[in-house]
């Protein structure tokens, strides 16, 4: 797959081709329904099917004091993007330039001058140019204009359940990391360097991997059941998010603790895959009882991971 940052001076080979566009925070089952669109659209017609999104999330450049909870980072997409079988992605930068273009001169400048597209896909929802002025219809009759065809995928659920990225954060502070799942079409997954810490875990005799998440990351802090990958392989693991309140109550960290394993990841890049909620953050008056239930967190999750699919 074709990595791009800009849209001026592309390639040939995606000259004409279909193009999915939108934030897809998460890539969840409905961003896949206006992707897999764009797919089936540029298979038809031989043509080339891509993607664009943007970065910074505009939430996040019009309202940088407000951490928001992202799903997915720039390298996650992109993997999963491929994975689909799209030919070519394009991460723009959303910066001031991008965000006070007017709706005609982002179709004009962007779509058609810089990328030349047949066809573009978006979803109901999909807003664009200055001031969000332009909307799905608006983009039907530019398409028009301009000669390029376009197609609105309508909202997507199961259950009376719209998939949504803010059904998603929803799940995950509640600690539902299952109906993220549900949500997703997959397990949600964060991923960072392994951070040196205070050591107390391994003093317990459960020697963790820390990961700092964002600031703007909500996940209800707690015990999960979850899959550690670490060098393409994955591994049984508990995860533990929360502050430490029978510790120092400082800000929220991430540690696992993987089961069957003793190499040094400091300083490695891991995911972190979670499966179930297991138990509430807590605080203990001793570390015994701390250990004795962290026994416990151990054989729940090696219950739950023992039912999953490997």
């Amino acid at each position: 797959m074709q990595e791009l940052f800009d849209y001026k001076g592309c390639p040939v080979s995606i000259n004409g081709g279909v193009l999915a566009i939108g934030n897809f925070d998460g890539v969840h089952l409905g961003h896949q329904a206006v992707l897999g669109q764009a797919l089936e659209l540029a298979k038809a017609d031989s043509k080339s099917a891509g993607v664009m999104f943007f970065s910074p999330h505009p939430r996040q450049y019009f309202s940088p004091d407000t951490p928001l909870f992202m799903l997915t980072n720039g390298a996650q997409k992109r993997s999963i993007f491929e994975k689909m079988g799209l030919d070519f992605a394009v991460e723009l930068t959303f910066d001031a330039a991008l965000s006070s273009m007017s709706a005609r001169e982002f179709v004009k400048d962007v779509l058609v001058n810089g990328l030349g597209v047949s066809h573009v896909v978006i979803g109901y929802d999909f807003f664009f140019g200055a001031k969000r002025a332009g909307n799905p219809a608006l983009m039907v009759e530019f398409g028009t204009e301009y000669g390029f065809g376009v197609s609105v995928v309508e909202p997507s659920g199961e259950g009376g359940l719209v998939y949504s990225s803010t059904g998603i954060r929803d799940a995950l502070e509640e600690g539902q990391v299952r109906r993220a799942a549900s949500i997703l079409g997959r397990n949600w997954q964060v991923e960072g360097p392994v951070i040196s810490g205070a050591g107390r875990g391994e003093g317990l005799g459960f020697p963790t991997a820390n990961i700092s998440l964002p600031k703007g990351c909500h996940l209800a802090h707690g015990i999960y059941a979850s899959f550690v990958h670490v060098d393409g392989q994955r591994h049984l693991a508990a995860a533990y998010y929360g502050k430490r309140p029978s510790f120092d109550n400082d800000l929220p960290v991430l540690e696992v603790f993987l089961f069957d394993f003793d190499r040094n990841l400091y300083g490695k890049e891991i995911g972190v895959e979670f499966v179930d909620f297991v138990r509430d953050d807590m605080k203990f008056d001793d570390l015994e009882a701390l250990k004795v239930q962290m026994d416990k967190d151990c054989i729940a999750i090696k219950q739950i991971l023992g039912a999953e699919p490997l």
